[in-house]
């Protein structure tokens, strides 16, 4: 658990360095909020000190907003086809809305996680996926650790238009297919564009979460949905879009801790399969321990078979343990996670930085790795 002090904190910081100039609605809710001990003070319900982050928070105000539309409150929600924006009175309404249904919030973060499964975050991982796929020469098999519906298992279906400098566009995925993801790349300095094939060959889909969720129960979906940002409704609309893509294509999802049951999800991807692990978002809510703990299972099943690990973390949870000495990439200098990709050679593993990115996936700049 974390005290008032430590949770002020965090509502501080995520309010001027991830949802400033992303989320004017988020920003200005989680600034106020870390200048008042009797909100700050609610997200020291959740779990553990690792759940304790602020979107957490938000999304269980979210989840409540849901429930009760007509609310005054909703008006800034655009989610709930709110159309105003911050004014004097949002935070007041704020305020007062949470800290009266304390109870129901406390709820919440005692049993519920930030699980935001942000779809268009496939956009940025395919390039690195398809690398390894390239690199396996043939079919492989997807292990998403930390997958919570699973969705991002389904990028082999979803259509890719990349928006190079210069107009120049890249598309890759299937033509027909409702699920539809744009990201604008910038290139560094002598980096060329990144490649992207057509097709990604899979063979398996397999998700591990210590709380998988059942995108197509309608209430676990309307959680998901209440853990993206309430000012950002077409991020709501994607995920119902995907949800609804994998009614055709459901993975197989498997309940555990990310580091104990590993090899029990990695055993559900057939043998003869080239392995693809991926992470988004995940390490970065783990204690150092634990990153370091499932860097070395992962390193144990890469003894055993092919095995690529792709990762959109912060580069310091987990890639700087493989690419040591990267501070250009390093999230305290960027505020930006890092697309990895790492493999294994006889025991020793090597990593690469292709990307920095933003947190939702809309922007990517390519190293060139």
């Amino acid at each position: 658990m974390v005290d008032t002090d430590a949770a002020k904190e965090r509502l501080r910081r995520f309010a001027e360095h991830e949802a400033a100039g992303i989320s004017p609605l988020y920003s200005h809710l989680a600034g106020c909020a870390a200048t008042d001990d009797d909100v700050a003070a609610l997200l020291s319900e959740a779990g553990t000190g690792g759940d304790a982050h602020p979107t957490l928070l938000l999304a269980a105000a979210h989840r409540l907003i849901q429930a009760e539309p007509i609310h005054p409150l909703s008006r800034y929600y655009p989610s709930l086809g709110g159309m105003d924006g911050v004014d004097a009175a949002t935070w007041p309404e704020f305020r007062t809305f949470l800290l009266e249904r304390s109870e129901r919030v406390k709820e919440l973060l005692r049993t519920r996680f930030t699980q935001t499964n942000e779809v268009n975050r496939a956009a940025v991982l395919y390039p690195a996926v398809t690398r390894a796929a390239k690199q396996a020469k043939g079919k492989v098999g997807l292990l998403e650790v930390g997958c919570s519906a699973g969705l991002m298992l389904g990028m082999d279906r979803y259509a890719y238009q990349y928006r190079l400098p210069g107009g120049e566009q890249l598309t890759a995925g299937p033509k027909k297919t409702p699920v539809g993801l744009h990201c604008a790349v910038e290139l560094a300095e002598g980096a060329e564009p990144p490649t992207v094939p057509t097709k990604l060959n899979v063979g398996a889909k397999v998700g591990l979460d210590r709380n998988p969720v059942d995108a197509q129960d309608d209430e676990e979906l309307a959680w998901l949905e209440a853990c993206v940002w309430a000012d950002q409704p077409d991020r709501i609309r994607m995920l119902r879009t995907a949800a609804a893509a994998q009614a055709k294509d459901v993975p197989d999802l498997v309940t555990g801790d990310a580091v104990d049951e590993l090899p029990l999800a990695a055993g559900r991807v057939p043998e003869e399969l080239p392995l693809v692990v991926f992470t988004s978002h995940v390490l970065m809510y783990m204690a150092a321990e634990r990153r370091d703990a499932l860097l070395t299972a992962m390193g144990e099943l890469a003894g055993r078979r092919p095995l690529w690990w792709v990762s959109l973390e912060p580069y310091e949870a987990g890639l700087d343990a493989v690419l040591p000495g990267r501070d250009d990439v390093a999230y305290r200098t960027t505020a930006r996670p890092t697309l990895g990709l790492v493999t294994w050679k006889n025991g020793t593993p090597n990593g690469q930085a292709l990307a920095l990115a933003d947190p939702h996936g809309q922007r990517m700049t390519w190293l060139g790795a």
